[in-house]
C-alpha cells in the first residue's frame, strides 16, 4: 500500500531542499522563532473561541490530511481572508487586498493570462531603485504562499527575483477579471460559458401584436455573447450599450448613471456578427451597412420584460450601434423619490391637479423629463379622468393611460393625433413634445377649452421655456394664459451610501461655497467601493427649478420680454436655479458640488 503524503508536508521537504536566499523570500528569520500557529492567532483577534478550535481539532484527527484553517473555514467561523492574514503573520510575509489601479501593467503580463488563473497567483508590481526593470523584485500575490513549488516556477518564467504577498483567491479572481475585461485580447468563451441562448428571449411581433416566444434554434457563441451584453448590461442599471468599431478593436461601453464606462473590448473579428445578430434581433436589414437604421427589441431578461430601442449608424470603422435599454422598473419611480425638495413637491402636486392650463417640464435629452411625467400622470385617478398621451416613441406602457404613437411617414404627427384626442372627450393630455408652431398651438387652445395638458420642451430652465415658445410662433397673450407652470431639471448622480464619508473643503472651493450659502463642515462624498465601481456614485436624483406664473409675470409675458429680463424678473420673485437647488442637495449629503458643477451652467 501506498500513503499519499498530504501537501504541507510536500512543500516541507521542498523547502527543506531550497537554497537559503531562495527561503529568505517566504521565511524571515527575525520572525522564525517568535512564530505562533494559526490557532493561536485566531484565538488571540478574537475570529475564534476554544470551543470552536477544540471542534476543529477533532475534525482534524479524523482527517489528518486538512490544515486547521480549511477546516475552520469549512465550519464558516472564520473567512479565507481571516486565515490568510494570520497565515502571512506565520511565514513572516505582508497581507494585501490590492486595488485595480494598484496592478502594474508591466509586472502583471509577466505571466500567462492562464497560468495567473490556474495558479490563483496575480503579479503586482516591480519595486526597486533600479532603472533596469529586469533588476528589479517582482512582487506576486499568492492566494497558497507557502506552495513553492508555484513560487520556484513563478520565478523561472519571470527569471527574476521574487517577493510573494499573500491575497485571498476571491479578489485574486476578480481583479484578473476586471483586467481582462478592459484587455483588447478578451476572453469571449469564459464569459460566455454560464450564458444559455434563451437568458434572453427576443419577443417577435406580427402584425403589431406580440407573439410567442421564440428561442434561437443552434447553439452559437454570438448568440450567446450578445444575449451576456444584454443582461450584464441590465444587470449593472445601464441605460445604454454602445458598440464602438474602432480602426483595430472594438470598444463596448455602458451609460450607468448618465455617465459612460468601458464595459469589454472583444476582438475586433467579432464586430461584424455582433452587429449582424442585433439587427437580426431588431428585424434590420443585415445586408444595408452604408445607411442608418433604428429598430426595436422586445425581449425577455430573467423574466424582466425588456424594450431596447436600436439604432446603428456608419462609421469610418464599421457600423457603431447604440441600444437604449427601457425598462419599466427604472421608469416606475414615486414623485417623493424624484428628488423633489418638501415645498417644491406640494407646489408641483398641486398644479398636475389643476383641471386646465399647460405643464411644461424643460431640461436636455436625458435629463430625466420623460421620468417626471410618466410619475405625475401615475397619481392621477385613471377610473375617473380620461388620460391620453401622444408620444414618438412610446417608451413605455401606462396602464391608466390610452397612448398613441406618433407616425410621421403617414401623416400621425404630434399636431394631427393632439387634433384627433381632443374629440375623444380627453381630462389630460400628456404630449411627448411640442416641436412645431402647429402643435403649439393646438395644445394651447386645448388648455384654455378645460383641458391639463402636459409636455415637454428642450430649454435649458424655465423662464426660456416662455421666449421658446414666442419663437415658435405662438402669441406672447396665449401663452400667458395657458400656461400653468414650468419645471426645469437635471439628473445628478447621488452619493454612493456604502463608501460615503465627511471632507472639508478648502481654498477657493470652500471661500466659492460659501458664497453660494453652503456650510462647508457638513459636505460628503463617495470614496469609491465595489458598489459603485469605484465611482463614490450609485444611482441619480433630479435637481429642480420651477416657476409658477402669478399675474404680475403673466402681465409680464403679454409683453414679450426678452429671456434675460424675463429670468432677472423671475429670480426677483423667489425663484430658486437649478444650481441652487443643487447646493441645497449638497448641503443635504445627495450629492456633490463636482456633480451640481457638471450638470449646470454658470448661473443657472
Amino acid at each position: 500500500m501506498f500513503t499519499r503524503r498530504s501537501t504541507s508536508s510536500a512543500a516541507t521537504t521542498a523547502a527543506l531542499a531550497m537554497p537559503t536566499d531562495e527561503m529568505e523570500q517566504l521565511y524571515r528569520p527575525t520572525q522564525r522563532t517568535q512564530r505562533k500557529g494559526i490557532d493561536q492567532l485566531l484565538l488571540e483577534r478574537g475570529v475564534i473561541n476554544e470551543q470552536q478550535l477544540d471542534q476543529a481539532r477533532a475534525v482534524q484527527v479524523q482527517t489528518p490530511g486538512k490544515t486547521i484553517g480549511a477546516i475552520l473555514q469549512g465550519m464558516n467561523v472564520a473567512s479565507e481572508a481571516q486565515i490568510l492574514e494570520v497565515t502571512a503573520q506565520t511565514l513572516g510575509i505582508d497581507f494585501e487586498v490590492p486595488d485595480r489601479n494598484q496592478i502594474d501593467p508591466t509586472a502583471y503580463e509577466l505571466l500567462p493570462v492562464d497560468y495567473i488563473r490556474k495558479q490563483s497567483i496575480l503579479p503586482l508590481r516591480l519595486e526597486g531603485d533600479s532603472d533596469n526593470p529586469r533588476e528589479r523584485t517582482l512582487v506576486v500575490a499568492m492566494a497558497d504562499p507557502s506552495n513553492v513549488f508555484v513560487l520556484d516556477e513563478i520565478k523561472r518564467k519571470t527569471k527574476r527575483i521574487v517577493r510573494v504577498v499573500a491575497t485571498p483567491a476571491a479578489e485574486i479572481n476578480r481583479l484578473v477579471e476586471q483586467i481582462q475585461t478592459g484587455h483588447g485580447d478578451i476572453q469571449v468563451d469564459e464569459i460566455i460559458k454560464d450564458m444559455a441562448e434563451d437568458d434572453v428571449q427576443v419577443v417577435k411581433e406580427i402584425a403589431d401584436d406580440v407573439a410567442d416566444l421564440e428561442k434561437a434554434g443552434s447553439e452559437s457563441p454570438i448568440i450567446r455573447f450578445v444575449n451576456y451584453l444584454i443582461a450584464d448590461a441590465i444587470k449593472q442599471g445601464a441605460s445604454d450599450i454602445h458598440v464602438e468599431p474602432k480602426e483595430k478593436g472594438l470598444k463596448i461601453r455602458y451609460r450607468i448613471d448618465g455617465i459612460l464606462f468601458d464595459a469589454m473590448s472583444p476582438p475586433h473579428s467579432m464586430h461584424a456578427a455582433i452587429v449582424s445578430r442585433m439587427k437580426i434581433m431588431a428585424n434590420l436589414d443585415i445586408s444595408e451597412r452604408r445607411l442608418p437604421q433604428d429598430g426595436r427589441i422586445r425581449a425577455v431578461v430573467r423574466d424582466r420584460k425588456i424594450d431596447l430601442r436600436m439604432s446603428t449608424l456608419p462609421t469610418a470603422n464599421g457600423e457603431k450601434v447604440v441600444m437604449r435599454i427601457l425598462d419599466n422598473r427604472s421608469i416606475n419611480v414615486p414623485l417623493e423619490a424624484l428628488g423633489f425638495g418638501e415645498e417644491a413637491l406640494t407646489i408641483w402636486r398641486r398644479q398636475i391637479d389643476e383641471p386646465h392650463g399647460i405643464i411644461l417640464v424643460t431640461g436636455p435629452t436625458g435629463s430625466g423629463k420623460t421620468t417626471t411625467l410618466y410619475s405625475s400622470l401615475r397619481c392621477m385617478d385613471g377610473n375617473k379622468l380620461n388620460i391620453s398621451t401622444v408620444e414618438d416613441p412610446i417608451e413605455y406602457h401606462l396602464p391608466q393611460a390610452n397612448q398613441v404613437q406618433v407616425h410621421e411617414k403617414i401623416g400621425m404627427t404630434f399636431a394631427a393625433a393632439l387634433r384627433s384626442l381632443l374629440r375623444q372627450d380627453p381630462d389630460v393630455v400628456m404630449l411627448g413634445e411640442i416641436r412645431d408652431a402647429e402643435t403649439a398651438h393646438i395644445a394651447v387652445q386645448a388648455s384654455l377649452t378645460g383641458h391639463l395638458v402636459l409636455s415637454t420642451l428642450h430649454t435649458n430652465d424655465a423662464p426660456a421655456s416662455v421666449t421658446r415658445l414666442i419663437n415658435i410662433g405662438v402669441e406672447p397673450y396665449l401663452i400667458a394664459s395657458a400656461v400653468n407652470a414650468i419645471l426645469a431639471q437635471r439628473l445628478v448622480r447621488k452619493i454612493c451610501a456604502h463608501c460615503k464619508d465627511s471632507y472639508q473643503p478648502t481654498g477657493e472651493m470652500a471661500e466659492f461655497l460659501t458664497l453660494q450659502g453652503v456650510d462647508t463642515t457638513k459636505l460628503y462624498k463617495g470614496n469609491g467601493c465595489d458598489h459603485c465601481r469605484k465611482t463614490g456614485y450609485s444611482g441619480r436624483l433630479g435637481i429642480y427649478e420651477m416657476l409658477v406664473m402669478d399675474d404680475s409675470l403673466r402681465d409680464q409675458v403679454t409683453r414679450n420680454p426678452d429671456v434675460t429680463q424675463f429670468r432677472r424678473l423671475c429670480r426677483e420673485k423667489g425663484l430658486v436655479s437649478l444650481r441652487q437647488d443643487g447646493f441645497d442637495k449638497v448641503a443635504a449629503g445627495l450629492t456633490t458640488v463636482d456633480e451640481v458643477l457638471r450638470v449646470t451652467e454658470n448661473g443657472v
